[in-house]
């Protein structure tokens, strides 16, 4: 296998399309289909749009159109910087249509320097930006500063109004690009730390999770799918896969001024609901403040971005909806997920087995290139056809991402079971090492979630200069709740963690900081607690008289 950028291995690809992974048909492709078997049903929705199939397909077009005649060519790339509204899947399958790369992971939460600087570094030929949107859209001008960038053909101004008519083409168009294989999409990863990468897929490696993800959960044209994700994050562009596939309406979190996402989710009959545990967690507590015992129409609930606490899983599954435990990575999809007839544990405890089209395995983490035994915690590595073609630019990053034998590193940590499912224990960055101990946040975290009065929890290091490491649990309670810190290593201890394990320090807080996918930042923690802006008691479980000798590790 060779790692160098976009290059594919000849064999490798015959293999994919051998097995069904890899096919003949684009993005674009596939919204053409869908248009011609069911033109008038509807396919994507915000709050001032509902499109039916025709009027998506014409809509792309005439996008398609504009930027043919702004003299964007093939491999360029077309930067999108929007709120969540249909203008964002618009362009993408106008891309795909001609053969561009589009780029649609920039965040609300950027400035415009930070925009500029990302797309100037990919060179983009076109960029789709809504004003005032943004950071500091109240003192910066985003189509002021585009124009400085060398490889800017085009700025498209798009207003904040959701207008009702989609316009149709009218101007010359080029044939449709066929290809499937070369790079039709580039997304940038969260950047927690250090500067972001952008990695590159094509329609296949795209659209190879989504059938696999379609089939495994028998979705079809009467699945209604909403994304709580924002469109600038890659879950929305898993929603988008399944679309094109099933031939479903995708519903976008865009609810009318005054709505709720709760208020949305009813409106829109969403019966698959996509997201991360944070938004789970939202709406689970929002159905509990109306009395709600169902979720609407909702059968499925997408979780993905982090570890699901169980307890949230296990109220999915008493209010009748499947919880969807998923893992992966803007670099190879939702390509690890449980299944509709998979047991309360499987869901609970993992994140279940590789779609079609991928494998993993686990590789000793000091050493990646060698595998781990059965059941040992490792980095989750991974080969297949939903994998990233490689980064943008960057053949350093490409090369170091990959073991020796080819398979995809993820930086993460976790173990395989004895039915081959996958349990994660955090990234291998935020391993916490207490006097050469390994105590894993997640198994902190998951615990903690427990306890009645904690909605959020987050584990991360504080420094020490004796054992290296200590842990710090922070927490945001329930409304109204006020956890004592002993209380809560209590139900630590009770439900089976070591006293090795246990935090050092706690702190309650409002709210964590998040990233734009909804991630909660722990180096900003770390920050604020280095900084003293986080105020952090001093905590130490002792085990009851008698106990002392009794579960210790």
């Amino acid at each position: 296998m060779t790692t160098i950028l976009t290059l594919h291995d000849p064999a490798t690809a015959r293999r994919h399309y051998a097995e069904g992974v890899w096919r003949a048909d684009t993005l674009y492709a596939l919204l053409r289909r869908q248009a011609e078997r069911r033109p008038a049903a509807f396919a994507l929705r915000d709050a001032g749009r509902r499109l039916a199939w025709a009027d998506l397909l014409g809509w792309v077009d005439a996008v398609a159109a504009e930027l043919h005649a702004a003299g964007v060519r093939r491999g360029e790339r077309v930067s999108v910087w929007l709120p969540n509204r249909v203008e964002t899947v618009v362009v993408t399958l106008a891309c795909s249509r001609n053969g561009y790369i589009v780029n649609p992971s920039l965040h609300r939460a950027f400035t415009v320097a930070e925009v500029v600087s990302l797309i100037a570094g990919i060179g983009a030929a076109a960029l789709f930006a809504e004003p005032g949107y943004g950071a500091d859209a109240s003192r910066s001008d985003i189509f002021a500063a585009a124009t400085s960038v060398k490889s800017m053909r085009r700025v498209f101004r798009v207003e904040p109004g959701r207008a009702a008519a989609p316009p149709r083409a009218a101007l010359p168009q080029p044939p449709p690009d066929a290809n499937p294989d070369t790079p039709v999409y580039l997304a940038f990863t969260s950047g927690t730390t250090g500067r972001p990468k952008g990695v590159l897929h094509s329609d296949n490696t795209l659209l190879a999770n989504g059938r696999a993800m379609v089939a495994d959960w028998h979705h079809d044209e009467r699945t209604i799918l909403l994304s709580l994700s924002p469109l600038s994050h890659h879950i929305a562009t898993v929603a988008l896969e399944q679309m094109l596939v099933a031939g479903c309406e995708f519903v976008v979190n865009d609810p009318p001024p005054g709505a709720s996402a709760l208020d949305w989710l009813l409106e829109t009959g969403a019966t698959y609901v996509m997201g991360v545990p944070t938004h789970a967690m939202d709406m689970l507590d929002a159905a509990r403040r109306r009395g709600l015992e169902r979720l609407g129409d909702v059968r499925i609930f997408y979780m993905a971005g982090a570890p699901i606490p169980r307890e949230t899983a296990q109220e999915f599954l008493d209010r009748g909806v499947a919880p969807q435990n998923i893992y992966g990575m803007t670099e190879n999809g939702s390509h690890q997920y449980t299944l509709p007839d998979d047991d309360a544990r499987t869901v609970t405890a993992t994140c279940g087995r590789a779609c079609k089209g991928y494998e993993v395995r686990i590789f000793k983490s000091e050493a990646p290139d060698i595998e781990a035994a059965q059941g040992e915690i490792g980095e989750i590595g991974g080969r297949g056809g939903v994998l990233t073609l490689g980064y943008f630019g960057d053949q350093a990053a490409t090369e170091s991402s990959f073991n020796r034998d080819g398979w995809f590193m993820s930086g993460d940590l976790g173990r395989l079971d004895a039915q081959g499912c996958l349990e994660i224990l955090g990234r291998k960055k935020d391993l916490i090492i207490r006097g050469g101990h390994n105590i894993y946040p997640v198994r902190i975290e998951d615990l903690a979630i427990r306890h009645p009065d904690i909605a959020r929890a987050a584990a991360f290091p504080v420094a020490d200069r004796r054992l290296g490491e200590k842990v710090c649990l922070a927490v945001v309670p329930r409304a109204g709740a006020r956890p004592a810190a002993m209380d809560v290593l209590a139900t630590l201890r009770e439900a089976g963690l070591s006293i090795y394990d246990m935090p050092e320090f706690f702190v309650s807080l409002d709210e964590f900081p998040l990233t734009g996918s909804g991630k909660v930042l722990k180096r900003e923690l770390i920050e604020r607690a280095k900084a003293g802006r986080i105020a952090l008691e001093p905590i130490q479980w002792q085990e009851p008289k008698g106990q002392e000798r009794q579960g210790g590790a």
